[in-house]
């Protein structure tokens, strides 16, 4: 399968690139009737960033999205696309282009046929859209398929067919919503590396939705995550991946176990904290002595066979699963069942085994604020 591999060295030396637009929302509600879909939305996508807007079904995502386009018109607020107020204007009158879910491909056309049709709709003469449409269909790396049905195509290659219909007249922002749900997981890490580096190549702006924390966290600059029409947490991969705001986020960013354990005492930025007669050095952020809740990942908690090591807690392996690279466990404690992974081990720790648990903060242990 042609890849977009190499993309910078597909744009031409010196060619001048599009300037990035930014993407403004101020205060943004959208109702439909009674019921708020998006409630009081502020954030920007600063000019060449991908930002991802992620979250479960039914949050707001893709109906924020889709008021970037122009597709849904806010109730109230604001939206600003390169300083420029477009919160009452058209999709035909903003310089958006969105790839669908479902790709949108005219069936009855042939691939250079829907790569041209924007242009062709904007009254470019066809030798110009058509010479515009094969730079795209070569930047995507599908040249020599222009002539293909979409129904000819694989589903990584028809999600190609739709990115470059999107790039052919160089929008200021390009949106995309949900691209690699049709796609096999394999194919959806190949693709989403490919969408991130033609991204930075040509230093789009992007928004990009999706529900999947492990593709939002690996082609994001910045990540929105919304919860019941409100954002939840904005940052980086990383902040969220850490520093989670609250119990939704520490949940929904990867997998994280959520335990109780007690602040004993404040010093500097640092606090001391104990879960389960063991006591860690954290980060306080801002939390005072008393119970606090513990958001620990799942590599962060080493499992040693035996229960008489010095400073861990007992448990007991209650279930294993060999994935390869990885062992993942369901470890029965007194600090409450958790879930553990272990890489780099070739046979899992018999199920019945008792083990010592520990912890190492610097791999994912974040006090969560206000829990």
């Amino acid at each position: 399968m042609n890849q977009i591999s190499s993309v910078s060295s597909l744009v031409r030396p010196g060619a001048s690139k599009k300037e990035a637009a930014s993407v403004e929302f101020r205060n943004v509600t959208k109702r439909y009737g009674n019921v708020t879909a998006v409630d009081s939305v502020s954030f920007t996508i600063d000019p060449g960033q991908l930002v991802t807007l992620l979250g479960p079904s039914g949050c707001g995502k893709t109906t924020t999205l889709r008021m970037i386009a122009g597709l849904e018109m806010a109730s109230e607020g604001q939206i600003l696309i390169g300083g420029r107020d477009v919160t009452n204007l058209s999709a035909a009158d903003r310089d958006v282009s969105m790839v669908f879910q479902s790709y949108a491909l005219f069936p009855h056309m042939s691939v250079l046929e829907n790569v041209s049709y924007g242009p062709t709709v904007q009254g470019i003469a066809k030798k110009e859209a058509q010479a515009m449409a094969m730079e795209k269909l070569s930047l995507v790396g599908l040249s020599g398929l222009e002539k293909r049905a979409p129904s000819e195509l694989s589903g990584g290659q028809q999600q190609r067919v739709a990115v470059a219909r999107a790039l052919v007249l160089e929008p200021q922002v390009l949106l995309f919503d949900e691209p690699l749900s049709n796609l096999d997981a394999k194919l959806r890490r190949r693709v989403r590396e490919d969408i991130r580096e033609l991204q930075q190549s040509l230093n789009l702006t992007v928004a990009y939705v999706t529900h999947d924390q492990e593709e939002a966290l690996a082609v994001s600059d910045r990540i929105i995550v919304m919860s019941n029409a409100r954002i939840a947490q904005t940052g980086t991969p990383r902040e969220l991946y850490e520093e989670p705001a609250d119990l939704f986020v520490a949940d929904f960013i990867g997998d994280a176990n959520i335990i109780d354990g007690t602040l004993l005492e404040v010093a500097g930025a640092q606090a001391r904290v104990q879960i389960g007669g063991l006591s860690l050095d954290l980060p306080h952020r801002s939390a005072k002595p008393g119970p606090v809740k513990l958001a620990v990942r799942p590599d962060a908690i080493l499992l040693g066979e035996g229960t008489s090591q010095a400073g861990a807690i007992a448990g007991l392996v209650k279930k294993a699963s060999y994935l390869g690279t990885l062992v993942e466990y369901d470890v029965e404690s007194p600090i409450g069942d958790l879930f553990v992974v272990q890489y780099g081990r070739k046979e899992p720790i018999p199920l019945g085994t008792p083990v010592s648990i520990s912890f190492a903060p610097q791999r994912g242990v974040a006090i969560i604020p206000g829990a």
